[in-house]
């Protein structure tokens, strides 16, 4: 099984990176519906359109103008999540987004942050990148 470090992780927004990442994640999810009827001996359920979101934290970079300043709330982006670098070869996850939180936060002891929350619009798409 092939394993990789998060420290070769990076999201860009069509071929720019978002400078500064520490983390991203993101979440499939599909609803469920309950079929179940009284008498049955087992729970039964349908499922129905899956969707996905996504969250991204970084060092605040307010100079990264292909890149966090383009993350604003409303805006619809296309994404790419690369968790081991975006070598050929190496896969990554795609999709497009609309920007549903931002997020900067300051404190006295530590360098100021950046936080954006998405909301994909469409499929995400498992890829490969290529040569």
């Amino acid at each position: 099984m092939a394993k990789h470090h998060g420290k070769n992780g990076k999201m860009k927004i069509g071929s720019s990176v978002v400078a500064e990442t520490t983390n991203w994640s993101i979440v499939e999810t599909v609803p469920v519906a309950d079929t179940t009827a009284q008498g049955d001996a087992a729970q039964e359920h349908l499922t129905g359109i899956p969707g996905w979101t996504a969250t991204v934290e970084a060092h605040y970079d307010p100079a990264d103008a292909t890149g966090q300043e383009v993350l604003l709330i409303g805006a619809s982006v296309s994404v790419g999540f690369y968790s081991d670098g975006d070598a050929a070869g190496k896969v990554y996850y795609s999709g497009t987004a609309s920007i549903t939180e931002r997020r900067i936060g300051a404190s006295h002891t530590d360098r100021v942050t950046f936080q954006a929350n998405l909301q994909g619009n469409g499929a995400l798409a498992r890829q490969t990148v290529s040569a």
